[in-house]
């Protein structure tokens, strides 16, 4: 009898704990197609492949700004004679298709190298914070920060920010 007790105590502890056991999409899980989503972007961007990137996205409006920095902005406008003209460019926004569109008609091959990459998820949502430089041959075009929010949907994790700050490479970039 002792038994039978005992034996439906945990069939009842297993039931109560099935909802968590059968969910086979845990955070570690996650953190792998997260990383593949990073290195899904790294690619298309190297491949210039148009549909691939854009697959990447929960939409083509997400939140896609950058912000340049302080000394970045200096330096462009050194040399311009209004001061009214020193910051338009400090915040700018875009959109995934007109980023991946600016990549696939540049001649030259382009790169964007991801370091420190931290991704923090609960298995639904995430946030992806890395440094990177983004290539143009070899010349480093610009680096900083990168940030993306993203969440899990019926077709996998999606990107739905990206949010950066960029530091202009003041050095020129070899003449073609």
């Amino acid at each position: 009898m002792k038994a039978a007790v005992i034996l439906s105590y945990l069939a009842a502890g297993l039931l109560l704990a099935a909802p968590h056991m059968a969910r086979a999409e845990g955070p570690a899980d996650s953190r792998q197609q997260i990383e593949a989503v990073v290195e899904s972007f790294r690619s298309a961007l190297v491949k210039k492949d148009k549909e691939a990137f854009l697959q990447l996205f929960m939409k083509e409006d997400i939140t896609w700004a950058g912000v340049t920095t302080d000394a970045s902005i200096e330096m462009l406008y050194a040399n311009r004679p209004k001061p009214e003209m020193r910051r338009p460019f400090k915040f700018f926004t875009s959109t995934p298709r007109k980023f991946i569109d600016m990549v696939a008609q540049d001649p030259a091959s382009v790169e964007e190298t991801f370091s420190n990459l931290r991704i923090e998820t609960d298995g639904e949502v995430a946030q992806v914070w890395f440094d990177y430089v983004f290539l143009q041959e070899s010349y480093r075009s610009n680096w900083g920060k990168e940030s993306w929010q993203l969440v899990r949907t019926g077709n996998g994790w999606k990107i739905a920010s990206v949010v950066w700050s960029q530091e202009i490479n003041p050095a020129p970039p070899p003449k073609r």
